[in-house]
């Protein structure tokens, strides 16, 4: 009797024994940080052999420069060329919104391993596309990975893992904010972030993203209805020529707010802003339970504030755990006890992961499935906010 194939047997890297080649597209912020990660995953966690093969972009100067910088072998501007190569195995798509889904779903039906920057798209219809390409690819062992890289913060890792041992009992109620200040100068310029064919969204598709996703993974759970309103400060922005090119319209919203209502029966509150001002990336959680609470800023990621109301009385008070042990989530790979990790760690835990997965067979998490639930909660985040804050039913 043969023995079965591996899932991921049919790759070009698998039948040759190579190791897996990567191709990044996208080399500003999200490609900087994505190629940090592949550039120093190796040194600290026990992962299948894989080669940086080639980071795409649209500028040949400045993507030849930035692959030099980060450690890729070459350079390539034209991404349908490079997911045609026998020898890229992994696309990891660091580009805006608006190509997310073309070069996702080209890249799975190439048969690439596919890592994308969150949100998933632009649009539900786009993210629904890609969700079922990756669907269909899955069944050829080809996996697929949406980025929410906070899930990868090992204090928010340990935070799931106390609500999942009823430490807090359970959960009534969460507040998540995210708040950050980058466009609280009405002088700020325009960028590509405010414009609505580009972005998709603002601060709802930027970083209410995280937070929503943040509520999902913590606590397992849906969300079944929302009520939501969205509000740009900030309608018109100098144009991106200078102060000869005149005022440009804002597209999108600069804040956005929304209630959501669990299956399991709690209530999360999300508030989000990109003129939050003094907020430089302050993602704040707080979660309640009967028994016990949870509490993390980003701006301190190494710290969990947690308090356990089964204690006495006279003992209750929230404590701080410095999430820097072994015993913690990803941080046996990394420094002595007490020696604190940085926000760019978790890109290197979520390519972690990620490769295991791919190496394993398995599907990685966040799928493109749960990415598609997150989608959900923004598009009905905007049709309540159009609707006037007119609940909304959010399909899974």
């Amino acid at each position: 009797m043969s023995t079965p194939a591996h899932p991921s047997d049919s790759t070009p890297s698998r039948r040759s024994g190579r190791p897996l080649g990567v191709a990044a597209i996208g080399y500003a912020f999200m490609g900087k940080a994505h190629s940090n990660a592949w550039r120093n995953v190796a040194s600290f966690f026990d992962v299948p052999a894989f080669e940086q093969k080639v980071l795409v972009g649209r500028d040949a100067t400045a993507v030849a420069e930035a692959a030099a910088a980060y450690g890729w072998a070459e350079s390539a501007t034209d991404w349908r060329a490079v997911i045609e190569r026998d020898d890229i195995d992994i696309v990891d798509i660091c580009a805006p919104g608006w190509m997310h889904a073309e070069i996702a779903i080209a890249a799975l039906e190439a048969g690439k391993h596919v890592l994308v920057e969150k949100p998933l798209a632009n649009t539900l219809a786009e993210a629904e596309l890609m969700t079922a390409a990756a669907a269909k690819a899955r069944a050829r062992g080809v996996q697929s990975m949406i980025g929410f890289n906070y899930r990868r913060v090992p204090a928010l890792a340990l935070a799931r893992e106390l609500i999942a041992e009823g430490r807090l009992g359970t959960v009534r109620h969460v507040r998540a904010a995210y708040l950050q200040d980058w466009l609280a100068d009405a002088q700020a310029p325009m960028t590509w972030r405010l414009r609505k064919e580009t972005a998709g969204s603002g601060a709802l598709g930027d970083i209410a993203s995280h937070a929503i996703d943040q509520v999902l993974f913590l606590l397992g759970d849906q969300v079944s209805e929302v009520s939501g309103r969205l509000h740009t400060f900030v309608d018109r922005r100098p144009g991106t020529s200078g102060p000869a090119g005149g005022l440009e319209e804002v597209t999108v919203d600069d804040a956005a707010w929304a209630t959501l209502s669990l299956t399991s029966g709690a209530v999360a509150s999300v508030e989000v802003s990109r003129v939050a001002t003094g907020r430089k990336n302050a993602l704040q959680i707080e979660v309640y339970g009967e028994k016990g609470s949870l509490l993390f800023d980003l701006e301190n990621l190494n710290e969990l504030g947690f308090l356990d109301a089964t204690a006495p009385t006279r003992e209750q008070g929230f404590r701080r755990i410095l999430v820097n042990e072994p015993e913690h989530p990803y941080l046996e790979a990394w420094w002595p006890q007490g020696h604190i990790i940085g926000w760019e760690h978790t890109f290197t835990h979520q390519v972690r992961d990620f490769l295991l997965a791919v190496r394993d067979g398995t599907q990685p998490s966040p799928s493109f499935e749960e990415g598609l639930n997150v989608q959900y909660v923004l598009d009905a985040v905007e049709e309540s906010a159009a609707n006037k804050s007119t609940l909304t039913v959010v399909r899974h």
